[in-house]
């Protein structure tokens, strides 16, 4: 089932356990994006045909379509969605700008919303509501239908609660080209978010030469830390928990405890067989995860923050103290009672993070991602005259006298 292994060298460890992107992969996709940006709607129909099976007409979600969603979805979902769009809307960072800098609200963005077989109204609320809070007028959602042709329909009522202006039925790479390139149905936008399967990831890397993204954010990961202390079951379900996912999610473990890392695997081979999803989990943990055991905290904390994980649990008996020395998670939850089940819907916390490493430069999803620091500055004839000097050193410098000629005239 899952794979205890020893680490002995930390680099090649985490070099061995990192996602790639195949040739092949590249090459589909890219081969895909060139086509929606020849061809528009009809590239966008063909490939939703190809890769999901059905004939699309219309790719707008029209009025009609989301009075009917409305129909479907229970009160108690409605308040579910409030209570977490009100947690993570209060949970936004309070930002403060003095001297010659405003922030200014990306004009479009485009939030990706994975689906088809699966819902996940949560992105939803986790991209479009920080998207709204900072001041976004266009803020479009994609994400693909079932085989009935239509969006899950709690995904279009969080969709249009949370304040977005469009929302498209269709997915994939050509989704994301789209929204990069845009077509006769889909204007482009300015900046594209939202987590995403493999496809989506190597589209979103690929245009962004073209338009801004907010992170590859690949299939789910989650790594947990546990001592001695841990409760292994605990450890299981929440890996079994974030594995059921997709089969291409990462789950594992970092002990230096090797009777935990053996009650750990024991728990999880007795509590997959009769849980929901079971073939999901199974193949995921066996094909993706591991325990890695090693030989102290301090090599534990080095494997962690160069992993990098989307989510790192730390449920050791000195959590906070270790939380200190962690950098590298996208997401870090502190103690045996705050999951990364809890964090996915209703902390407070938004759930698009960064994986495959990425979490050693950048946290998760944010109003600062759809605001744009710009530098206002504004100068007088004495503060050039003051500055004229050094200014001439410098152009001479770089052999750009035509600088230095552009100043010298309003003082003449």
């Amino acid at each position: 089932m899952i794979k205890i292994l020893q680490v002995r060298n930390i680099d090649s460890f985490v070099e061995s356990r990192r996602q790639k992107t195949s040739e092949k992969d590249r090459k589909t996709v890219q081969a895909i994006l060139n086509d929606v940006r020849k061809n528009g709607d009809s590239a966008v129909k063909k490939y939703e045909r190809k890769f999901n099976g059905r004939k699309t007409s219309q790719l707008r979600v029209s009025a009609k379509e989301i009075k009917e969603a409305r129909s479907k979805i229970s009160h108690e979902e409605v308040t579910a969605l409030q209570t977490m769009s009100a947690r993570l809307s209060n949970s936004s960072p309070k930002i403060q700008i003095r001297g010659s800098r405003k922030l200014v609200a990306i004009p479009s963005v485009g939030c990706y919303v994975p689906g088809g077989q699966a819902r996940y109204p949560i992105s939803v609320v986790m991209s479009v509501v920080p998207a709204r809070k900072a001041g976004v007028k266009r803020i479009v959602v994609v994400s693909p239908p079932g085989r009935d042709g239509k969006i899950d329909p709690l995904t279009i009522v969080a969709a249009k609660k949370c304040g977005a202006t469009e929302i498209y039925k269709v997915g994939g790479a050509q989704a994301i080209g789209a929204l990069a390139y845009g077509t006769k149905s889909i204007p482009k936008v300015d900046k594209i978010v939202g987590p995403g399967g493999k496809f989506v990831s190597i589209a979103k890397s690929l245009v962004s030469d073209q338009t801004a993204i907010d992170m590859v954010a690949g299939p789910t990961e989650l790594g947990i830390m546990a001592d001695a202390s841990s409760d292994p079951e605990l450890v299981a379900l929440d890996l079994i928990s974030q594995a059921e996912h997709s089969k291409d999610t990462m789950c594992f473990v970092i002990t230096q405890s090797k009777t935990m890392a053996k009650q750990i695997q024991k728990s999880i081979e007795k509590l997959i067989p009769g849980t929901e999803r079971s073939s999901i989990i199974k193949e995921s943990i066996s094909k993706n995860g591991f325990i890695a055991v090693c030989k102290n905290q301090n090599e534990m904390v080095e494997l962690a923050n160069k992993i990098a994980p989307e989510h790192l649990e730390l449920m050791v008996g000195n959590a906070k103290t270790l939380s200190k020395k962690i950098t590298g998670a996208g997401l870090l939850l502190i103690g045996k009672n705050t999951p990364s089940a809890a964090s996915d819907y209703i902390l407070g916390t938004n759930h698009i993070l960064p994986t495959n490493g990425f979490g050693r430069t950048r946290g998760g999803l944010s109003v600062l991602d759809f605001l744009k620091l710009q530098t206002v500055i504004e100068s007088r004839k004495s503060e050039l005259r003051k500055i004229s000097k050094s200014l001439k050193v410098l152009t001479d410098a770089e052999d750009l006298p035509n600088h230095y000629k552009a100043v010298k005239r309003r003082l003449d």
